[in-house]
């Protein structure tokens, strides 16, 4: 069976391996270190509010559209740009495939991680203090390790892709149920830990005054942008297996809903154990700046405290085991819709599914070596391609705008009875506030790197956090597309240009 004729085989499974695209390190990494950096004295309460917010006004518009343009457009994301916004827009098609693509380069390193400190919670005793939970990272980081592990991600991800759309399905039916187990065994252990309600009670206690805080907002925003996989291309992809019959906006918001509850149950966890375990010998301010904390390559909290709040915990030690298995679990089923996407195009272009699924993890491997090896460039790339998603969720809406996006609802969103309606309110969220948040968050992601990551050395390219930095890169992958535009619209839509 061709590429093209493949579907998922029911919708649970459509579901489960979009779910498996949203629910990714991210939920269970960074929303509770986020969550805690946007706190107020009283809680983090207005910060969920805001987030919540943006959950319905940037990420399950993108879904439903990225659901829409897959199953409408039946192929990878540049073929189905091109059809959707005009041949001359391929390359946005492009770009946006690249910047989930680039990500999945270093993606790889962090699933390896996940699963070299999974083995270690299982074969090695838990650390009892930072200095020898250092000693764990700064082993493991200045050895050839990263690299066998980054390998190994990169293999078992090819195994999953090899065949296609059936295997991707399979493997997701086991990865997010199991993650989800993992999730809810931990919440349930948190919770009765001595002294967690404290920490619930801040996560969920609202300090009103921090929401005239502008940065919360972006936050907010950048937070949902990065955890749902909202404007990444990758449940675009997905879509182009759904059957005709299932509809985009039920599972758009099944999706986004989903996601953030894994989100907000890993929050119930790392907020209940860091403070019963710390609440006794540290202060309030204390415990929020450890969590706030990001450590090398924004690690902190995950890979240096963890481990030593685990041990210091009845049944610590199989909790840990739990936890970094679930953060396995939830990199590779993310890790695999991003060979999935890279290896489609590649189909669209010609190539067998092996051959394209073979080329995509070689060179992924490739460049990756350059983040298993070097965590300045591991943070240059995360914050390059991080920010640049804005831009492809912005490209997503003006391919949408390009069609019509009256017309594009008509014919490819609302076309399924026993599915709710986007309506009108889905089109002015794609026309104009889609747009306008994609530009807010683009020109504040610049104004930080200006003012505060490098503030003297903004117009220097080879400084990792600069303007200049993600201008160049940027710069280099458009021009590149925009060259090849025409060749990618021959190979995808045999055009004759």
């Amino acid at each position: 069976m061709s590429d093209q004729d493949q579907r998922f085989s029911s919708r649970i499974g459509l579901l489960l391996s979009v779910l498996g695209i949203a629910v990714g390190t991210g939920n269970i990494w960074r929303f509770p270190r986020i969550a805690a950096s946007n706190s107020g004295d009283a809680g983090a309460g207005a910060f969920l509010l805001a987030w919540i917010v943006f959950l319905l006004v940037w990420s399950v518009p993108l879904i439903i559209a990225e659901y829409a343009l897959g199953r409408k457009g039946r192929m990878g994301v540049v073929g189905t740009i091109a059809k959707v916004a005009g041949e001359k827009f391929a390359w946005m098609g492009a770009f946006i495939a690249f910047v989930a693509t680039a990500i999945m380069f270093y993606y790889s390193v962090v699933a390896g991680w996940c699963v070299y400190y999974f083995s270690q919670m299982v074969l090695n005793p838990l650390p009892i203090s930072t200095e020898s939970s250092m000693q764990v990272w700064n082993g493991f980081q200045s050895s050839g390790l990263p690299l066998v592990f980054h390998a190994l991600a990169m293999s078992v991800g090819a195994a999953v892709v090899w065949k296609g759309v059936k295997s991707i399905e399979k493997a997701n039916k086991v990865l997010i149920p199991a993650l989800f187990t993992i999730v809810l065994i931990s919440v349930i252990r948190a919770v009765t830990l001595d002294g967690a309600g404290a920490g619930i009670a801040f996560l969920f206690t609202p300090d009103w005054a921090t929401l005239a805080k502008p940065r919360l907002w972006l936050e907010a925003l950048t937070q949902n942008a990065w955890d749902t996989g909202a404007g990444w291309g990758l449940i675009l992809t997905y879509g182009a297996y759904m059957h005709a019959k299932h509809g985009v906006v039920k599972n758009a918001l099944i999706t986004g809903v989903g996601n953030n509850l894994v989100s907000l149950l890993a929050a119930i966890t790392i907020f209940g154990t860091v403070f019963a375990v710390l609440g006794a010998e540290m202060s309030k301010p204390e415990v929020l700046e450890l969590m706030r904390t990001s450590g090398p390559a924004a690690t902190g909290l995950t890979f240096i405290w963890m481990p030593q709040l685990f041990a210091k915990m009845a049944f610590g030690n199989p909790l840990a085991i739990l936890f970094f298995l679930g953060l396995a679990f939830a990199a590779f089923s993310s890790l695999i819709s991003m060979i999935e996407l890279t290896s489609r195009i590649l189909v669209d272009f010609g190539l067998s599914r092996k051959s394209a699924v073979m080329s995509v993890c070689s060179v992924s491997f490739l460049m990756g070596i350059p983040s298993a090896i070097n965590l300045t460039f591991f943070g240059n790339q995360d914050f390059v391609w991080g920010v640049a998603l804005m831009i492809s969720g912005a490209f997503i809406a003006f391919s949408i705008n390009k069609y019509g996006v009256s017309a594009f609802r008509k014919d490819a969103v609302d076309v399924v009875e026993s599915d709710w309606k986007a309506g009108r309110g889905w089109e002015l969220l794609m026309k104009f506030v889609i747009p306008a948040q994609a530009i807010v968050l683009l020109g504040w992601w610049i104004w930080l790197s200006v003012t505060e990551y490098a503030p003297d050395t903004w117009f220097n390219p080879l400084d990792p956090y600069s303007v200049m930095t993600m201008l160049a890169q940027w710069g280099i992958v458009i021009t590149v597309f925009v060259l090849s535009n025409n060749w990618m619209v021959r190979r995808t839509l045999g055009s004759s240009k």
